[in-house]
C-alpha cells in the first residue's frame, strides 16, 4: 500500500489554546515531530510509497520534510484546501494506482496498534472491501463520527450521534481504488466533510470495514498533546 498523510490543516484550536508558536505537524509527541513520526511509522509498516499533503501556509513544514531522511520516495504536496476531504483529494492525486493507507497528521496510536491496522486494512482491501476505517471505544473529542458495523462486519451506519456499541473513526483510511474515485467524485458534487463522504459510501452501498484498536488520540488541543505524550511515555516505560 501506499502511504498517505494528510497535513493540510490550519491547527487553530491548538494554537487558539496557546500551542502557536509550531505548526501542528510539527509539536513533538514522544520527542519527534509528528509528521516525522508518522512518516517513520508508515515507512516502518510497509507503505511503498511516502505521500505528504501540507498546507502551503507554513513552509517551515516543507523544509523540516526536506531535510528529513527515509528510505522510502518521499512526494509532499502543498496545498490550500478547505476540509481534509479537499486534502484528501489533492494527495490522492499525487499517489500512484493503488491502495493507499492514509492518516491525519494529528493521529496517535501505540506502535503495535498502527501494525495492527495496517495489517488488518491490507487484508481486507485485498479481500474486496471498498473502504477500511480505523475505530476505537475511547472517545475524547469535540465532534466524533461514530459507526456501526452489520452484517459481514462492515459499516451499517455513519452518524455524529453515540451509536451502540459506541466506536467512533480514529483518521486512518485504507482505500481502493473505487474509493479513490469516490472521494474525488464527492468533492466534484460539493460535498465539503469527511464524515459526509465516509456516510456516503455506506448509503450508497460500499463495503466499508473496521480496525478496532484500544485507543486513538486526536492532537487537536494542548490537553491531547498532553495526554498523547504522557500515554507513550507510560507504555515505553
Amino acid at each position: 500500500m501506499h502511504g498517505l498523510i494528510l497535513a493540510g490543516g490550519e491547527g487553530s484550536r491548538l494554537a487558539t489554546a496557546g500551542e502557536g508558536s509550531l505548526p501542528k505537524p510539527l509539536v513533538e509527541v514522544a520527542g519527534r515531530p509528528q509528521i516525522v513520526r508518522l512518516l517513520e511509522t508508515l515507512e516502518g509498516l510497509g507503505c511503498t510509497s511516502l505521500t505528504c499533503a501540507v498546507r502551503a501556509d507554513f513552509p517551515i513544514v516543507r523544509r523540516v520534510l526536506d531535510g528529513t531522511r527515509l528510505g522510502r520516495p518521499l512526494k509532499v504536496i502543498e496545498c490550500r484546501t478547505p476540509s481534509s476531504l479537499h486534502t484528501l483529494v489533492e494527495g490522492l492525486r499525487a499517489v500512484a494506482p493503488g491502495p493507499v493507507f492514509c492518516s491525519m497528521v494529528d493521529t496517535v496510536m501505540r506502535p503495535q496498534d498502527w501494525q495492527a491496522v495496517y495489517s488488518g486494512m491490507e487484508r481486507q482491501l485485498a479481500e474486496g472491501a471498498d473502504m477500511v476505517l480505523a475505530v476505537t471505544p475511547y472517545v475524547d473529542d469535540e465532534s466524533p463520527v461514530y459507526v456501526s458495523t452489520g452484517e459481514g462486519g462492515f459499516v451499517g451506519a455513519v452518524r455524529d450521534e453515540p451509536l451502540h456499541p459506541r466506536r467512533v473513526t480514529g483518521g486512518v483510511y485504507g482505500l481502493s481504488a473505487g474509493a479513490r474515485a469516490a472521494a474525488a467524485d464527492a468533492v466534484d458534487r460539493g460535498v465539503h466533510k469527511m464524515r459526509r463522504f465516509l456516510a456516503g459510501v455506506v448509503a450508497d452501498g460500499g463495503r466499508v470495514g473496521v480496525v478496532e484498536v484500544p485507543r486513538i488520540i486526536d492532537i487537536d488541543r494542548p490537553s491531547d498533546l498532553q495526554t498523547a505524550n504522557a500515554w507513550l511515555a507510560a507504555r515505553e516505560a
